[in-house]
């Protein structure tokens, strides 16, 4: 297992954790890749390699990052349930109510998410959405919270 180096935004020696998917830069927090992302170019890899640095080392297997913990284990949906969300004629049809769709773009949109997603939860609309798209790729037998019959 190789020790995480210093962090490309803070400086923190040992503290970088994380890796750029774009250039591959390490950043060691939540605040350190916000600015990190903010600078990063979508062709930040192309210029890596044109500068002579080559391409990113590939990750040490068992590195912490290769890792996920068992909540991130938790939270993870097999492609194979995620394809389903396209099949899905319920989504696509609130898809297409344009309101839901600026609800949508203002959550992409926006810099802090999480106080966003927290407005849009108050949204009929919304969770609406949420519960559709969860009641698709949640199988009845892992539902949570649901009373018996």
């Amino acid at each position: 297992m190789r020790a995480p180096g210093p962090c490309a935004e803070c400086g923190a020696g040992g503290a970088a954790r994380y890796r750029c998917p774009r250039c591959g830069s390490a950043y060691c927090s939540v605040p350190c890749c916000r600015t990190h992302r903010e600078r990063c170019a979508p062709d930040a890899r192309r210029e890596r390699e044109a500068a002579g640095q080559g391409p990113l080392p590939a990750p040490a297997a068992g590195a912490p990052e290769d890792i996920p913990s068992e909540e991130e284990e938790q939270d993870r949906v097999p492609p194979q349930r995620l394809q389903l969300l396209g099949e899905s004629e319920e989504l696509r049809e609130l898809l297409r109510n344009p309101h839901l769709r600026q609800l949508l773009l203002a959550l992409e949109r926006a810099r802090d998410k999480s106080s966003v997603l927290r407005q849009l939860m108050q949204e009929p609309l919304f969770v609406e959405f949420a519960d559709c798209c969860l009641g698709i790729v949640e199988p009845p037998e892992e539902k949570e919270n649901v009373l018996p019959e």
